[in-house]
């Protein structure tokens, strides 16, 4: 049987990269899903890139009415047993040309919105449910120029130990899933050089592929883990083990 046979899962930042690998790969595994996105044409190409199964909300999750359209939404299929809170931004930016826009806006979006997505979606949530969060290597990791984006997601690791106490008479579980590099639209826009030192730091010698985080995704998401809360899965090739 498929591993979400019946399930109904929400996934924002769900139009590229890991998110759509991920909703694709929920799908399969027989779920229905909810992706969002902030630009409507590509949600519209994930959606049909997705095929079935599949509804997408266009939203930002750092405006809380965003959320709500989304869940009003979702509450009119039913209720959620997976939630995979993975929009999220990053840019490399060193100490000493760091904005208060940037500082704003990586924090609106990381940090803030991944709170706003579980806090509302408590009242839909099954008791069993399980959510996940989209972490990073880079916040156990010294990575230079990327320190409001790693701070960022050190925040992601604390909210999970929070909520794995807070939500246990539901039995909610709550985890981190975090990738190392890994070859998404984000990444494609650094140049070369800067790509060859990311490898470099990587013990298996390659970047990683959106599909291999769907798949610890899947697990955190599936009865394949249900005696696992409270952790964090890091998908890095070895990067910050060492």
């Amino acid at each position: 049987m498929a591993k979400l046979q019946g399930k109904l899962a929400v996934i924002t930042g769900g139009t590229t990269g890991i998110g759509l690998a991920t909703a694709k790969l929920f799908v399969k595994e027989g779920a229905h899903v909810f992706i969002t996105g902030r630009r409507q044409r590509e949600l519209d190409e994930a959606v049909s890139a997705i095929g079935s199964s599949v509804t997408g909300v266009q939203g930002d999750v750092a405006k809380p009415a965003d959320l709500d359209r989304l869940y009003e939404r979702v509450g009119k299929m039913g209720r959620i047993d997976v939630l995979f809170a993975n929009a999220g931004i990053g840019a490399f930016v060193p100490l000493g040309r760091i904005t208060e826009e940037y500082f704003d806006q990586t924090f609106d979006i990381n940090v803030r919105g991944t709170l706003f997505t579980v806090q509302k979606a408590l009242p839909l949530l099954n008791d069993g449910s399980s959510i996940i969060l989209t972490g990073s290597v880079a916040g156990v990791k010294g990575t230079p120029d990327f320190g409001v984006y790693a701070a960022s997601k050190a925040a992601i690791r604390s909210f999970v130990r929070t909520w794995t106490s807070e939500l246990k008479d539901r039995r909610i579980r709550s985890n981190v899933v975090s990738p190392g590099p890994v070859r998404t639209p984000i990444i494609d826009l650094q140049p070369p050089e800067t790509i060859a030192r990311i490898v470099s730091t990587i013990p298996m010698g390659r970047m990683g592929e959106a599909d291999e985080v769907a798949k610890a995704a899947l697990f955190l998401a599936s009865d394949d883990s249900s005696f696992v809360t409270g952790i964090e899965l890091f998908v890095d090739g070895g990067r910050g083990q060492i």
